[in-house]
């Protein structure tokens, strides 16, 4: 069987509908072998339940109090020991234990992840664009380097070996990429649900206030400059955009064709939400920036056919 005829049986085999968390990764991951999938997944259920953890106190309770701030600080921090400590004082931990033995998942992924957690906790939102990058160090660029040394991984007779290049600096501009698109995305759903990323420096810049931003996302009219923002936002997101395309270019040809595919998909799947960003006359809502499942389905099947 050809290639493109093993992709496209995989392809066939994927419930669009049904994905909800993380739905990028986990569908360009769908193209790997089952080992490595199930190890994305592990590691990213992990990763999800520490970061919905905060994230819905912070819906629920419109923030964060100090005795909260304590509190989260002392489950993050365990679970940081817990890394130190080899990952193994529960059945689930011990899942992601052999995981990470496993696959040479590295350390400073998760632990960099968890440093963008306390950061959630100890702060509300970001003074500066400049924090938000650094952040994004953590929130985006650790989860995005874990999909890249998985793709990247070498196996010989069930032995993984690292992979043949530097895999925080090559996630990085896709990682930035996607985030940005990301927190474009889910604007209105971010500040309804008491979440802020973007940076008090920039929106001070452009004459919007926090309060300025939930009343939009509530329903008021989006002011120039709030679509000057989105601009300037979006610009940044192409930037990463082309450092991506650049990366994708040098790295792609050391990978396997499976994980190959699984890097351009993910990329496309986020072009698909970049190219429905309209600061002229967008109105931002999920119904215009969130593509349908039959949309995504499309996109990745187009994928295939041109590999």
């Amino acid at each position: 069987m050809k290639t493109t005829d093993q992709f496209m049986a995989l392809f066939e085999s994927i419930d669009f509908d049904k994905i909800i968390d993380h739905p990028n990764i986990l569908i360009a991951a769908n193209f790997w072998d089952n080992e490595r999938y199930c190890a994305a997944r592990t590691c990213y259920r992990f990763m999800r339940a520490l970061d919905d953890l905060i994230d819905n106190h912070k819906a629920a309770h419109k923030g964060i109090s100090e005795n909260d701030r304590d509190s989260f600080r002392s489950d993050i921090s365990q679970w940081m020991g817990m890394l130190e400590e080899g990952l193994r004082s529960s059945p689930f931990n011990n899942e992601l234990g052999y995981t990470v033995e496993k696959f040479r998942i590295p350390l400073w992924s998760l632990e960099a992840f968890a440093e963008s957690m306390l950061y959630d906790v100890t702060h509300d939102g970001f003074a500066t664009l400049a924090d938000f990058v650094e952040y994004s160090g953590g929130a985006s660029v650790a989860p995005a380097s874990i999909f890249v040394h998985l793709a990247g991984l070498q196996e010989k007779d069930g032995i993984y070996t690292d992979p043949p290049f530097d895999v925080r600096r090559t996630a990085s501009p896709c990682a930035m990429f996607s985030y940005f698109v990301h927190i474009i995305r889910d604007f209105r759903k971010d500040q309804l649900n008491n979440l802020s990323y973007f940076a008090d420096d920039v929106m001070e810049r452009n004459g919007i206030t926090r309060a300025a931003m939930s009343d939009m996302a509530h329903g008021s009219p989006l002011t120039p400059g709030f679509r000057n923002m989105m601009r300037e936002y979006l610009k940044i997101a192409d930037r990463y955009r082309i450092d991506t395309l650049r990366m994708m270019d040098g790295i792609c040809p050391k990978l396997e064709p499976r994980y190959r595919l699984s890097l351009e998909i993910i990329f496309e799947l986020y072009m698909m939400v970049f190219e429905r960003i309209d600061p002229e006359h967008g109105t931002f809502s999920s119904e215009e920036l969130n593509p349908t499942p039959a949309e995504t389905r499309e996109r990745v099947r187009g994928v295939i056919l041109r590999q």
